[in-house]
Protein backbone atom coordinates (compact mmCIF):
# COMPACT_ATOMS: atom_id res chain seq x y z
CA UNK A 1 0.00 0.00 0.00
CA UNK A 2 3.19 2.27 0.83
CA UNK A 3 4.59 1.96 -2.69
CA UNK A 4 1.11 1.88 -3.88
CA UNK A 5 0.35 5.76 -2.51
CA UNK A 6 3.87 7.06 -3.88
CA UNK A 7 3.24 5.96 -6.99
CA UNK A 8 -0.18 7.68 -6.97
CA UNK A 9 1.63 10.77 -5.12
CA UNK A 10 4.61 11.40 -7.81
CA UNK A 11 1.39 10.36 -10.62
CA UNK A 12 -0.61 13.59 -8.89
CA UNK A 13 2.53 15.56 -8.99
CA UNK A 14 2.96 15.56 -12.48
CA UNK A 15 -0.49 15.93 -13.95
CA UNK A 16 -1.20 18.80 -11.67
CA UNK A 17 1.84 21.03 -10.75
CA UNK A 18 4.78 20.41 -8.42
CA UNK A 19 5.51 19.31 -5.03
CA UNK A 20 4.68 21.18 -1.95
CA UNK A 21 8.04 23.08 -1.20
CA UNK A 22 9.40 22.53 -4.29
CA UNK A 23 10.37 25.43 -6.65
CA UNK A 24 8.17 27.17 -9.03
CA UNK A 25 9.21 26.63 -12.83
CA UNK A 26 10.15 29.68 -14.88
CA UNK A 27 10.78 29.69 -18.42
CA UNK A 28 11.99 32.99 -19.34
CA UNK A 29 12.68 33.78 -23.26
CA UNK A 30 15.74 36.22 -22.98
CA UNK A 31 18.33 37.46 -20.58
CA UNK A 32 17.08 40.64 -19.94
CA UNK A 33 13.68 39.19 -18.67
CA UNK A 34 15.37 36.33 -16.83
CA UNK A 35 17.18 38.09 -14.92
CA UNK A 36 13.72 40.57 -13.86
CA UNK A 37 12.16 37.49 -12.77
CA UNK A 38 15.31 36.22 -10.70
CA UNK A 39 15.36 39.27 -8.38
CA UNK A 40 11.71 39.35 -7.74
CA UNK A 41 10.69 35.65 -7.15
CA UNK A 42 14.20 35.00 -5.31
CA UNK A 43 14.66 31.71 -3.89
CA UNK A 44 11.37 30.55 -4.57
CA UNK A 45 11.80 29.87 -8.42
CA UNK A 46 14.06 28.16 -10.49
CA UNK A 47 14.61 30.52 -13.94
CA UNK A 48 15.68 29.15 -17.21
CA UNK A 49 16.55 31.23 -19.67
CA UNK A 50 16.40 30.40 -23.55
CA UNK A 51 17.84 32.29 -25.41
CA UNK A 52 21.38 32.69 -24.19
CA UNK A 53 24.49 35.65 -23.97
CA UNK A 54 25.48 36.84 -27.56
CA UNK A 55 22.63 35.06 -29.00
CA UNK A 56 20.48 37.54 -31.47
CA UNK A 57 16.33 36.79 -31.01
CA UNK A 58 15.39 38.29 -33.82
CA UNK A 59 17.40 35.06 -35.59
CA UNK A 60 17.21 32.55 -33.00
CA UNK A 61 15.39 29.28 -34.24
CA UNK A 62 13.81 27.49 -31.13
CA UNK A 63 14.88 23.53 -30.52
CA UNK A 64 12.96 20.64 -29.54
CA UNK A 65 14.98 21.26 -26.23
CA UNK A 66 13.27 24.56 -25.32
CA UNK A 67 9.96 23.50 -26.32
CA UNK A 68 10.55 20.79 -23.49
CA UNK A 69 11.77 23.43 -21.24
CA UNK A 70 8.70 25.46 -22.28
CA UNK A 71 6.14 22.75 -21.45
CA UNK A 72 7.98 21.87 -18.31
CA UNK A 73 7.67 25.41 -16.97
CA UNK A 74 4.61 25.97 -14.56
CA UNK A 75 4.49 29.95 -15.69
CA UNK A 76 6.53 31.68 -18.92
CA UNK A 77 7.39 35.24 -19.42
CA UNK A 78 8.39 36.86 -22.90
CA UNK A 79 8.97 40.08 -24.83
CA UNK A 80 5.36 40.51 -26.21
CA UNK A 81 6.86 42.68 -29.43
CA UNK A 82 7.90 40.48 -31.53
CA UNK A 83 11.48 40.67 -30.26
CA UNK A 84 11.12 36.28 -30.28
CA UNK A 85 9.88 36.26 -33.73
CA UNK A 86 9.97 33.02 -34.65
CA UNK A 87 9.05 31.19 -30.97
CA UNK A 88 5.48 33.05 -31.40
CA UNK A 89 3.87 29.72 -32.73
CA UNK A 90 5.10 27.57 -29.61
CA UNK A 91 3.82 30.47 -27.53
CA UNK A 92 0.86 30.98 -28.57
CA UNK A 93 0.57 26.78 -28.55
CA UNK A 94 1.45 26.60 -25.14
CA UNK A 95 -1.01 29.38 -24.05
CA UNK A 96 -4.14 27.55 -25.87
CA UNK A 97 -3.19 24.63 -23.98
CA UNK A 98 -3.79 26.08 -20.29
CA UNK A 99 0.14 27.37 -19.56
CA UNK A 100 0.48 30.71 -17.85
CA UNK A 101 2.07 32.68 -20.30
CA UNK A 102 3.13 37.08 -20.02
CA UNK A 103 3.61 39.20 -22.32
CA UNK A 104 6.31 41.57 -19.95
CA UNK A 105 5.38 44.52 -21.88
CA UNK A 106 1.76 44.35 -21.42
CA UNK A 107 1.36 47.34 -19.85
CA UNK A 108 3.01 49.92 -22.04
CA UNK A 109 1.42 48.22 -25.12
CA UNK A 110 -1.55 50.07 -23.39
CA UNK A 111 0.00 53.45 -23.55
CA UNK A 112 0.45 54.45 -27.16
CA UNK A 113 2.44 57.19 -26.61
CA UNK A 114 5.30 55.25 -25.32
CA UNK A 115 5.58 52.45 -27.57
CA UNK A 116 7.74 53.29 -30.53
CA UNK A 117 7.60 51.85 -34.23
CA UNK A 118 8.61 51.91 -37.24
CA UNK A 119 7.18 53.64 -40.66
CA UNK A 120 5.73 50.10 -41.13
CA UNK A 121 4.29 50.12 -38.12
CA UNK A 122 6.25 47.45 -36.21
CA UNK A 123 6.56 47.54 -33.10
CA UNK A 124 9.73 48.24 -30.92
CA UNK A 125 10.65 45.36 -28.80
CA UNK A 126 13.86 46.74 -27.28
CA UNK A 127 12.08 48.71 -24.12
CA UNK A 128 14.88 47.62 -21.86
CA UNK A 129 17.01 50.52 -23.10
CA UNK A 130 14.52 52.81 -20.81
CA UNK A 131 15.22 51.89 -17.56
CA UNK A 132 12.08 53.72 -16.19
CA UNK A 133 10.02 51.95 -19.19
CA UNK A 134 11.58 48.49 -18.07
CA UNK A 135 10.14 48.82 -14.53
CA UNK A 136 6.95 48.03 -16.50
CA UNK A 137 7.98 44.75 -16.59
CA UNK A 138 8.72 44.77 -12.95
CA UNK A 139 5.21 44.68 -12.48
CA UNK A 140 3.98 42.49 -14.61
CA UNK A 141 6.19 39.61 -13.83
CA UNK A 142 5.10 40.39 -9.63
CA UNK A 143 1.64 39.84 -10.57
CA UNK A 144 2.05 37.03 -12.09
CA UNK A 145 4.47 35.40 -10.15
CA UNK A 146 1.94 36.55 -7.21
CA UNK A 147 -0.70 34.90 -9.29
CA UNK A 148 0.78 31.78 -9.57
CA UNK A 149 2.11 31.43 -5.93
CA UNK A 150 -0.19 33.32 -3.79
CA UNK A 151 1.41 32.06 -0.66
CA UNK A 152 4.62 33.65 -1.51
CA UNK A 153 2.17 37.20 -2.33
CA UNK A 154 4.51 39.07 0.55
CA UNK A 155 7.83 37.85 -0.46
CA UNK A 156 7.55 38.63 -4.00
CA UNK A 157 6.18 42.51 -3.55
CA UNK A 158 9.41 42.81 -1.14
CA UNK A 159 11.43 41.80 -3.50
CA UNK A 160 10.13 44.04 -6.52
CA UNK A 161 10.63 46.81 -4.23
CA UNK A 162 13.58 46.53 -3.35
CA UNK A 163 14.58 46.20 -7.14
CA UNK A 164 12.47 49.22 -8.77
CA UNK A 165 15.11 50.81 -6.22
CA UNK A 166 18.12 49.63 -7.76
CA UNK A 167 16.96 50.20 -11.20
CA UNK A 168 15.98 54.10 -9.84
CA UNK A 169 19.28 54.48 -8.93
CA UNK A 170 20.53 53.04 -12.49
CA UNK A 171 18.21 55.35 -14.32
CA UNK A 172 19.51 58.44 -12.23
CA UNK A 173 23.13 57.02 -13.14
CA UNK A 174 22.10 56.81 -16.90
CA UNK A 175 20.72 59.85 -17.22
CA UNK A 176 23.74 61.27 -15.41
CA UNK A 177 26.60 60.19 -17.08
CA UNK A 178 25.14 60.30 -20.57
CA UNK A 179 23.86 63.77 -19.71
CA UNK A 180 27.69 65.12 -19.43
CA UNK A 181 28.65 63.80 -23.48
CA UNK A 182 29.22 67.27 -25.06
CA UNK A 183 25.82 68.24 -26.56
CA UNK A 184 26.83 68.25 -30.15
CA UNK A 185 28.66 64.83 -29.70
CA UNK A 186 25.55 63.17 -28.34
CA UNK A 187 25.26 60.38 -31.25
CA UNK A 188 25.16 56.97 -31.02
CA UNK A 189 25.42 55.46 -33.85
CA UNK A 190 25.35 51.26 -33.34
CA UNK A 191 25.02 47.71 -35.89
CA UNK A 192 20.99 48.00 -35.81
CA UNK A 193 18.45 49.99 -34.51
CA UNK A 194 18.20 48.92 -30.95
CA UNK A 195 18.75 51.96 -29.09
CA UNK A 196 15.50 54.63 -29.84
CA UNK A 197 14.10 54.03 -26.27
CA UNK A 198 17.42 54.97 -24.65
CA UNK A 199 17.84 57.99 -27.26
CA UNK A 200 14.38 59.56 -26.07
CA UNK A 201 14.68 58.49 -22.32
CA UNK A 202 18.60 59.78 -22.09
CA UNK A 203 18.96 62.91 -24.92
CA UNK A 204 20.78 60.77 -27.42
CA UNK A 205 20.36 60.98 -31.20
CA UNK A 206 20.59 57.08 -32.21
CA UNK A 207 21.46 55.53 -35.43
CA UNK A 208 20.87 52.67 -36.37
CA UNK A 209 22.46 50.97 -39.80
CA UNK A 210 19.64 48.27 -39.52
CA UNK A 211 17.08 48.20 -38.98
CA UNK A 212 14.49 47.33 -36.11
CA UNK A 213 15.19 43.77 -36.71
CA UNK A 214 18.64 42.28 -38.03
CA UNK A 215 17.32 40.05 -40.13
CA UNK A 216 16.61 43.59 -42.30
CA UNK A 217 19.77 44.77 -44.32
CA UNK A 218 21.17 47.79 -44.67
CA UNK A 219 21.74 49.31 -47.91
CA UNK A 220 25.15 50.92 -49.38
CA UNK A 221 23.10 54.23 -49.56
CA UNK A 222 22.47 54.23 -45.84
CA UNK A 223 26.14 53.42 -45.31
CA UNK A 224 27.45 56.19 -47.46
CA UNK A 225 24.88 58.47 -45.59
CA UNK A 226 25.88 57.55 -42.13
CA UNK A 227 29.45 58.23 -43.38
CA UNK A 228 28.73 61.56 -44.74
CA UNK A 229 26.90 62.34 -41.13
CA UNK A 230 29.56 61.25 -38.97
CA UNK A 231 32.42 62.84 -40.97
CA UNK A 232 29.86 66.04 -41.07
CA UNK A 233 29.48 66.41 -37.05
CA UNK A 234 33.22 65.04 -36.62
CA UNK A 235 31.33 62.22 -34.12
CA UNK A 236 34.69 60.89 -32.56
CA UNK A 237 33.21 56.61 -32.44
CA UNK A 238 30.59 54.47 -33.51
CA UNK A 239 29.84 50.68 -31.72
CA UNK A 240 29.47 47.61 -32.49
CA UNK A 241 27.21 45.29 -30.70
CA UNK A 242 28.00 41.93 -29.14
CA UNK A 243 24.70 40.11 -30.32
CA UNK A 244 25.27 41.55 -34.29
CA UNK A 245 27.52 41.13 -36.98
CA UNK A 246 30.33 44.23 -36.74
CA UNK A 247 30.76 44.33 -41.04
CA UNK A 248 28.43 46.99 -41.32
CA UNK A 249 29.74 49.33 -38.42
CA UNK A 250 33.56 48.66 -39.83
CA UNK A 251 32.46 49.67 -43.41
CA UNK A 252 31.65 53.04 -41.64
CA UNK A 253 34.80 53.36 -39.87
CA UNK A 254 36.99 52.39 -43.22
CA UNK A 255 34.09 55.34 -45.33
CA UNK A 256 35.20 57.74 -42.63
CA UNK A 257 38.88 57.09 -42.64
CA UNK A 258 38.58 57.75 -46.74
CA UNK A 259 37.29 61.38 -46.17
CA UNK A 260 39.82 62.44 -43.73
CA UNK A 261 37.81 61.93 -40.81
CA UNK A 262 39.22 59.03 -38.01
CA UNK A 263 36.24 57.28 -36.29
CA UNK A 264 37.37 54.58 -33.33
CA UNK A 265 34.89 51.82 -32.87
CA UNK A 266 33.96 52.75 -29.49
CA UNK A 267 33.71 49.42 -27.68
CA UNK A 268 31.01 46.80 -27.94
CA UNK A 269 27.52 47.51 -26.09
CA UNK A 270 25.06 44.73 -25.10
CA UNK A 271 21.33 45.65 -27.48
CA UNK A 272 19.06 42.31 -27.92
CA UNK A 273 21.78 40.04 -25.38
CA UNK A 274 23.47 40.74 -21.63
CA UNK A 275 26.75 39.61 -21.03
CA UNK A 276 28.48 35.98 -19.72
CA UNK A 277 26.10 34.57 -16.79
CA UNK A 278 28.28 34.76 -13.76
CA UNK A 279 29.55 38.06 -14.64
CA UNK A 280 28.23 41.69 -13.46
CA UNK A 281 27.53 42.54 -17.50
CA UNK A 282 25.62 39.18 -17.24
CA UNK A 283 22.33 40.92 -15.32
CA UNK A 284 20.23 43.86 -16.18
CA UNK A 285 22.02 46.59 -14.55
CA UNK A 286 25.12 45.70 -15.39
CA UNK A 287 24.00 45.33 -18.80
CA UNK A 288 22.69 49.00 -18.84
CA UNK A 289 25.49 50.58 -16.78
CA UNK A 290 28.29 48.96 -19.02
CA UNK A 291 26.46 50.62 -22.01
CA UNK A 292 25.81 53.94 -20.30
CA UNK A 293 29.53 53.68 -19.16
CA UNK A 294 30.97 52.56 -22.44
CA UNK A 295 29.09 55.42 -24.69
CA UNK A 296 29.41 57.85 -22.36
CA UNK A 297 33.28 57.64 -22.08
CA UNK A 298 33.58 57.07 -25.65
CA UNK A 299 31.79 60.20 -27.21
CA UNK A 300 33.76 62.78 -24.93
CA UNK A 301 31.69 62.71 -21.11
CA UNK A 302 32.54 61.68 -17.80
CA UNK A 303 31.71 58.48 -16.24
CA UNK A 304 33.83 56.36 -13.87
CA UNK A 305 35.47 53.20 -15.68
CA UNK A 306 34.26 50.69 -12.96
CA UNK A 307 30.43 52.44 -13.65
CA UNK A 308 27.69 52.58 -11.37
CA UNK A 309 28.88 50.18 -8.57
CA UNK A 310 32.79 49.55 -9.97
CA UNK A 311 31.66 46.45 -10.79
CA UNK A 312 32.72 46.45 -15.05
CA UNK A 313 35.08 43.81 -15.63
CA UNK A 314 34.88 42.72 -12.29
CA UNK A 315 33.10 38.74 -11.64
CA UNK A 316 30.05 38.47 -9.32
Amino acid sequence: MKILSGLLLITWCLSFGRAENEKMRVAATVGMIGDVVANVAGEKAEVITIIGSDVDPHLYRPTRNDVLKFQQADIIFYNGMMLEGKMGDILVRMSRKGKPVYAVTEELQDESDYVLSTDENHLDPHVWMDVSGWMAAVNVIEAALIEQDPSQADYFRANAKEYREQLKKLDRYTREVLGSIPEQKRVLVTAHDAFSYMGRAYGLNVKGIQGLSTESEAGVRDIEDLISFLVENEIPAVFVETSVSDKNVRALVEGCRAQNHPVVIGGSLFSDAMGNPGTYEGTYIGMIDHNATLITRALGGEAPAGGMNGELGARN
